[in-house]
């Protein structure tokens, strides 16, 4: 999945026991969401899970969508 136009995320992987923390980090305003999967899972999917959360999360601090 390609960055959002004009935002880079960076993704921090932590595995913890049988989870993983996947944080997704945006870069122009340090806001940060953490999703957990199991560790066999695929990083590509957590990862998308993550950058979709995030895109959310900084939605909502615009005041888009509700």
């Amino acid at each position: 999945m390609p960055d959002s136009p004009g935002r880079t995320v960076y993704f921090e992987h932590r595995p913890l026991g049988a989870y993983v923390r996947v944080a997704a980090i945006c870069a122009e305003t340090g806001t940060e969401v953490v999703v957990m999967g199991p560790v066999n899972a695929a990083l590509h999917d957590l990862e998308r899970l993550a950058r979709r959360k995030l895109e959310r999360r900084l939605a909502q601090d615009t005041g888009e969508g509700a």
